[in-house]
């Protein structure tokens, strides 16, 4: 018996005649140099490919603020570099301390756990940010060898502002700190070095403007150390951070690269190198700000106090009665804007990150946002949000 060719569909038949403007919690839109490179492909282990990745690492310092060489990728999503910075500093009987305040944090935790350590849960309130103090209360009765947490947690719109802070206290007790900064990174100032931190992960497909699939870890020297001193081998082959130095310091093999991904976290971070990163945080800052002003000019509340909010994915509050897949789904197929659900809040989230944060993303998406709510039967100032938004970019 043979199974018969299926008959598919040409992508052109499925996807949108118009493509969507991405503006939910990522991926996000991707410059052309971005989308060029990702068509390419070259030989994983040729001498051209070692020049990228050299300069990948040379980049990738900058953006990350850090001058360890320990800078390895991991072809996956955000959460497998996540993976590859907890399976490398954890193991059994390792304490670990987890500041919990939404999904991502949690699945920080969750890694921890599988790994087979010995994790206390320091959990935050929905929506509010970690206290220092408490942090150092959790670190002075478990005294863990790792903490882990997020500067921003996409789920629920809550930035770790005191993230340098909590991490300074941390190194008084000698403990390394695992941050995600997946939505964080080159959107909002992080300070590997001069802050103390251990491990920093990141996509590239938020911050960056890359391509999903393609991530980055950047290890501290101290943490290289523990990684290369585990007394036990790593059980994960692909993500053992010391394998993986065979490509990424070595121009050699660890597993095939992925060729096309890498070609255009290149570019991405060039194009984040030629702006700079102080011009790349005041446009992130003044197009979220800008972005908040305007929804609230609608009438809408954000989810977030200010003291804990997030500038790179903001939190709409809806209204009793309005379900965030409802408003999603209108915005796409009237709109053609793409905004994300929750994971748990009644909220919608809009993305300011990368090429999110363009004047006329911002108009565009608050429009078909004010105009799609009034659809579903909620009062909002469609005129008055917009001319806030307008303002405030004037102002800024």
């Amino acid at each position: 018996m043979t199974i018969d060719a299926p008959h598919i569909e040409h992508l052109n038949r499925i996807l949108p005649e118009e493509p969507l403007l991405m503006m939910g919690a990522g991926p996000v839109p991707i410059p052309a140099p971005v989308a060029a490179a990702n068509g390419i492909v070259i030989n994983h282990l040729g001498d051209t490919m070692g020049r990228i990745i050299d300069q990948v690492k040379r980049m990738g310092r900058y953006i990350f603020q850090t001058e360890s060489e320990w800078i390895v990728g991991v072809a996956g999503p955000g959460s497998a570099a996540m993976e590859m910075a907890v399976a490398n500093l954890v193991w059994p009987g390792t304490k670990v301390v987890s500041i919990c305040n939404g999904f991502f944090s949690t699945r920080l935790s969750e890694m921890a756990i599988r790994n087979g350590a010995d994790v206390e849960i320091m959990q935050v309130a929905d929506g509010e940010a970690a206290d220092p103090a408490q942090v150092e209360a959790a670190l002075k009765q478990h005294r863990p060898q790792v903490l882990t947490l997020v500067q921003g947690e996409t789920s629920n719109t809550t930035c770790n502002q005191s993230l340098a802070e909590i991490a300074a206290i941390a190194k008084r007790y000698d403990c390394l700190v695992v941050v995600d900064a997946v939505c964080t990174l080159s959107t909002m100032p992080l300070l590997m070095d001069e802050w103390g931190i251990d491990a920093v992960i990141t996509g590239g497909q938020k911050g960056l403007s890359s391509i999903p699939g393609v991530s980055l870890v950047a290890f501290s020297d101290q943490a290289w150390e523990r990684v290369t001193n585990r007394p036990e081998p790593m059980r994960h082959w692909t993500l053992d951070a010391t394998l993986a130095t065979n490509f990424w310091h070595k121009n050699s093999y660890h597993y095939t690269a992925p060729v096309s991904g890498l070609l255009a976290l290149h570019e991405a971070m060039r194009l984040v190198c030629e702006e700079t990163l102080p011009k790349r945080f005041e446009r992130h800052r003044a197009s979220s700000i800008a972005l908040q002003a305007g929804i609230e000019g609608l009438g809408l509340e954000l989810y977030v106090k200010p003291e804990a909010r997030l500038n790179s994915v903001v939190g709409i509050q809806l209204p009793s009665g309005l379900e965030a897949t409802d408003v999603c789904a209108h915005i796409s197929k009237h709109y053609r804007v793409e905004i994300a659900g929750s994971f748990g809040p009644p909220i919608v989230r809009i993305g300011q990150m990368g090429e999110q944060c363009r004047a006329h993303n911002l108009f565009r998406t608050l429009h078909a946002f004010g105009s799609t709510f009034k659809a579903l039967g909620v009062a909002v100032d469609v005129p008055a949000g917009m001319a806030e938004l307008e303002n405030q970019l004037q102002n800024s």
